[in-house]
């Protein structure tokens, strides 16, 4: 089988390439939560912030394009690795805090299989297809 034919119609991966991208997440979600105990941060805190990426699924009440690139905003590395130079190099440790914390929970949602969104709507994303998408594809 070519890579082409691995590949579905919404440019997702798959076979071992998603397999290796789920098991990076959840290596990234271990690493932030230990480094986080670690730290010393409150675990309070974290418990509180955790979900708070997935506020932007709201954004999809503006259409599947508006949602797609709010969410991928706000669950991918960029922003929380900016917060984390920002706290190492400010000395703020409430602002590498929630770093470590966002960056668990993007891990944790690659690992689960919540990838980035395409425009196509909230069940396509770069890890395969998810909820009602990947029911009807099957």
């Amino acid at each position: 089988m070519t890579a082409s034919e691995m590949q579905d119609s919404t440019g997702a991966a798959t076979g071992g390439i998603r397999t290796l991208l789920r098991i990076e997440g959840l290596t990234l979600f271990l690493g932030m939560t230990m480094l986080y105990g670690v730290w010393g941060g409150s675990w309070w805190i974290y418990v509180v912030l955790f979900l708070v990426p997935d506020i932007s699924f709201v954004a999809y009440l503006g259409g599947p394009r508006v949602g797609a690139t709010v969410y991928n905003a706000m669950h991918t590395y960029m922003l929380p690795l900016i917060l984390s130079f920002a706290g190492f190099g400010l000395a703020l440790p409430l602002t590498l805090s929630i770093s470590m914390i966002w960056l668990a929970h993007i891990g944790i949602d690659r690992a689960l299989g919540f990838g980035l969104k395409y425009d196509a709507g909230f069940g396509f994303t770069h890890l395969g297809r998810i909820g009602r998408a990947a029911r009807e594809a099957a």
